[in-house]
């Protein structure tokens, strides 16, 4: 069974990309003025310790964020802006004594929020809700965030769409379960016909299996349906997977076995401004999380 539980990856280049997307989306998205509501649709626990931990299995800190800060310093070039905006939000979250906590989606994207915005994070998982529970309390937040033992994918319907008119979804569950890629794609289809100019980014792992496969296809079918622009992207590490565009990489690190070696994003009616932003990121990301030739990319849109 594949394992793709938020406490156990926190950091790796899947967040990465996840969260350089989420970042810039909502960069963009609260330059306007009007309230915004964003819906997490797997919250999993929200803060995640990097230094000791569950978070350290498997070294995927390591060749995630890690690995992305190291290189880009020793480099000395100069990170793109969406990148400087991921890091930037992620630096902000240090805890006592200065020790490294990862921020997941809720914090990164409350985080972002302004005071007329909202947010509505779902999780099920026993230990992550009631950590989620705690560290949204932590934040004194008010009615700015409301935190929801139930199921996402059904949780959503309540909040689309929303009274602002303007609404954010992610949805990233663990995938764990082969019947999760289905109830993404029904997901998606019954928020289009409900709110069809919402945004929504699903993100998805690329893993040997029919599902992963036919899941970004899927969702580019429903968008084509409703004639909503797309931007589909993927990122690739280390060997395994699908041959993507190279970029380039460290000749002399040897590729480490295991764990997961790409992920991709799909995003619905994604802002004008993002396209650009990962043409110019994507590169730097291999080129800092890249583990041999078979590292890369892809990026594809359309309308």
């Amino acid at each position: 069974m594949f394992s793709y539980r938020h406490a156990f990856h926190a950091g790796n280049h899947a967040d990465v990309l996840k969260h350089t997307v989420l970042v810039s989306i909502l960069s963009h998205m609260t330059d306007k003025a009007a309230g915004l509501v964003v819906v997490d649709t797997h919250a999993g626990a929200g803060l995640y310790p990097m230094e000791i931990g569950s978070s350290t299995k498997g070294s995927e800190v390591s060749e995630g964020l890690h690995s992305l800060r190291t290189r880009l310093q020793s480099s000395g070039e100069t990170v793109t802006e969406a990148l400087q905006n991921y890091l930037k939000v992620v630096g902000a979250f240090r805890g006592q004594g200065g020790s490294a906590i990862y921020p997941g989606s809720p914090f990164i994207i409350q985080h972002l929020l302004r005071e007329q915005d909202k947010l509505k994070l779902f999780e099920l998982h026993p230990s992550d809700i009631r950590a989620l529970d705690g560290h949204v309390a932590q934040l004194r937040a008010g009615r700015q965030v409301a935190v929801l033992r139930e199921d996402g994918f059904e949780g959503l319907k309540k909040f689309i769409p929303p009274t602002t008119r303007r609404g954010l979804v992610l949805m990233d569950p663990s995938y764990e379960i082969k019947s999760d890629y289905m109830r993404v794609t029904e997901s998606i289809s019954d928020a289009l016909k409900r709110f069809s100019t919402g945004t929504y980014l699903i993100w998805y792992p690329i893993i040997p299996r029919p599902q992963a496969h036919s899941l970004p296809k899927n969702l580019i079918r429903l968008a084509q349906q409703v004639r909503k622009p797309w931007l589909h992207t993927t990122l690739r590490i280390k060997s395994g997977a699908v041959q993507t565009n190279t970029a380039d990489f460290d000749p002399d690190k040897r590729p480490k076995q295991g764990g997961l070696s790409a992920s991709g994003m799909l995003v619905i009616n994604p802002p004008y401004t993002l396209k650009e932003a990962l043409q110019q990121s994507l590169p730097q990301m291999v080129q800092w999380m890249g583990q041999d030739k078979q590292s890369g990319f892809t990026l594809e849109a359309g309308a």
